[in-house]
């Protein structure tokens, strides 16, 4: 029974000092995507992003992260230099593990380590989805409509591209302790991504009446909505640019990024030294 009861209290005593190392809160801030659409513009047609972070704080300058975000990326190639009349939207969902390095010592609750620049980088998969609205106004879905030729008869070595993908996301941030049980924290974080379609666009136009046959007149539209000639017989607005015309860049990959404020709370926290804490620094009367 005496062993039974040293283990529990062991148990015990090591999930107490893994809840002083842990933290959950929140991001809040802005997303925006860089891409066909948008090539070199940081920070262009951002938008709102928010989602929930958990950090793990392996010692004073490494930690352990878990995020999950959720934000809106959009492009319109209006503003740029050779338009093509293309613009999208699209809600992202990004789950991924993430590393911190401080620069400076650090734990939560310190009078003597309650600052540090950090660097971070990980792993992670996100969801999306491309919309554009149609001549009526209304938003389409862009991945089912192929509009480069995905999933048509005319087009085979064209295939649907996915809807989840891998993200790789790095970049820099600032933490700050304000008080025992609270951090806040300011970060940049770019997404490298292996897909080239978080817009729908990414390689050449094709013939938009053999589009308009297979996918129909919505998918035909939204392929190539510059127009250069309407048949006043028909009403028929013969489409801009010929099969095989660059409609975009298949060498570069998109890019999507977060960048805003974050809040953690320290869970477990104490109010009582104890002596099995072994995080507990006496000199600096502080918990770690």
């Amino acid at each position: 029974m005496k062993k039974i009861i040293i283990i529990i209290c062991g148990i015990l005593i090591s999930l107490g000092s893994y809840a002083q190392r842990s933290e959950l809160g929140g991001f809040a801030g802005t997303s925006y995507y860089l891409g066909d659409l948008n090539p070199s513009n940081q920070f262009g047609s951002p938008n709102l992003a928010a989602g929930l972070i958990y950090r793990y704080n392996l010692n004073p300058h490494w930690a352990f992260r878990v995020n999950a975000i959720y934000g809106i990326l959009e492009g319109d190639d209006a503003d740029y230099s050779n338009p093509r009349n293309l613009s999208f939207r699209t809600n992202v969902f990004e789950f991924s593990t993430q590393i911190e390095l401080n620069f400076f010592e650090y734990f939560t609750g310190s009078k003597a380590h309650r600052f540090t620049p950090y660097i971070f980088g990980g792993v992670g998969v996100f969801f999306f989805n491309p919309q554009a609205k149609d001549i009526d106004g209304k938003w389409q879905d862009l991945q089912p409509l192929g509009t480069e030729g995905q999933g048509t008869i005319s087009y085979p070595t064209r295939k649907p591209y996915s809807l989840t993908q891998m993200a790789v996301p790095f970049g820099v941030g600032l933490k700050l302790s304000i008080s025992k049980t609270i951090c806040i924290g300011l970060e940049w974080g770019m997404r490298k991504t292996f897909t080239d379609y978080i817009d729908d666009v990414s390689t050449t136009y094709v013939d938009n009446i053999v589009l308009a046959a297979e996918k129909g007149k919505i998918a035909a539209f939204l392929a190539d909505k510059t127009t250069v000639l309407i048949n006043p017989q028909t009403g028929y607005a013969y489409p801009a640019h010929l099969e095989n015309t660059q409609r975009g860049n298949s060498e570069n990959n998109d890019w999507y990024s977060f960048a805003g404020f974050t809040i953690t709370f320290k869970l477990g926290a104490k109010t009582k030294p104890s002596c099995f804490d072994k995080g507990f620094n006496y000199k600096e009367n502080i918990y770690y």
